[in-house]
C-alpha cells in the first residue's frame, strides 16, 4: 500500500515539471503527507491541465458518508476497473499526484523501521491517481483522490509487497488522455523500473503523522543488515 508520501517542491516547480495552470491554491510543501490531508493533484480539463488540492481518501459520488474515504486511500491495479468505487473514476476522472517519494515500514528490532523510497536522482514523478466529487447533505462538495498500487519491484519488495504506481514521464499524458481505453490504461499500471529507484532508512519521527520537515527524508545509519 501507500500510506505516506512527499510533495516537497514549490508550486512553481511542479507547474514547470507537469505543465498545469492553477488558480489560488492553499498549497505548501509537505514531507509527510498522510491520509485525510489535502494534496496537490493534476487533472485534465478542456482547457488543458489544472492543479487542484484534493483530500486523500476517495469518497465516491454515491457514498452516504464521507468517512468512507479513510478506507479508500489506495486502489489495487488488478481490480480498479471493476470495483464499484473506482470503475467510474478509472474511466473518466484520472489524475497525476506529484511526489518525490513515499514511505514504507519494515520489521526491525524495537519496532518497524521506516524507509523513504524515491528515484535515485530524487526528481519528482507522478503517482497514478483517481478522483471523485461528493456532495454532502448540507450542500457542500468534497473532491478527493486515491492512489493506485501494484506489485512491488525488487527495490520495494524487501520492505513491502505493494507499491504505488509511479508513472514514467512518457506515460503521464496517456494516463490523463480522456480517450484512452481501459485496456490501454491497464498497461500503464506496472511496477516502476527498479534500477531507477533506491530505498533509504530514515528517522522514525516520520511514524507520527504530525512529523514534518526535510529531515524526515534524510538517510540514517542502521546497525547491521536489516534484511540479512
Amino acid at each position: 500500500m501507500c500510506g505516506r508520501f512527499t510533495q516537497s517542491k514549490s508550486l512553481a516547480e511542479y507547474q514547470d515539471r507537469f505543465s498545469f495552470s492553477a488558480g489560488p491554491l492553499e498549497y505548501a510543501p509537505r514531507f509527510n503527507l498522510a491520509p485525510g490531508r489535502e494534496a496537490l493533484a493534476v487533472l485534465a480539463g478542456e482547457d488543458g491541465r489544472r492543479g487542484e488540492m484534493l483530500r486523500w481518501g476517495l469518497v465516491p459520488s454515491w457514498a452516504k458518508d464521507e468517512r468512507v474515504g479513510y478506507k479508500m486511500i489506495n486502489a489495487r491495479a488488478e481490480t480498479v476497473a471493476d470495483k464499484p468505487a473506482y470503475r467510474g473514476p478509472f474511466r473518466r476522472a484520472r489524475c497525476l499526484i506529484p511526489a518525490e517519494g513515499f514511505f514504507e515500514w519494515a520489521p526491525a528490532a524495537g519496532g518497524k523501521q521506516p524507509f523513504f523510497l524515491a528515484r535515485k536522482d530524487r526528481e519528482p514523478f507522478a503517482l497514478a491517481g483517481l478522483w471523485d466529487q461528493w456532495s454532502g447533505p448540507e450542500g457542500g462538495t468534497l473532491r478527493s483522490f486515491t492512489i493506485i498500487t501494484t506489485q512491488a519491484n525488487q527495490v520495494v519488495k524487501p520492505i513491502h509487497d505493494r507499491m504505488p504506481v509511479m508513472l514514467s514521464t512518457g506515460d503521464e499524458a496517456a494516463w490523463l488522455d480522456p480517450a484512452a481505453s481501459p485496456e490501454d490504461l491497464a498497461t500503464l499500471l506496472r511496477p516502476y523500473a527498479a534500477q531507477e529507484m533506491q530505498a533509504q532508512p530514515v528517522s522514525r519521527r516520520v511514524n507520527s503523522a504530525a512529523g514534518e520537515g526535510p529531515k524526515l527524508i534524510e538517510p540514517v545509519a542502521l546497525p547491521g543488515d536489516l534484511f540479512g
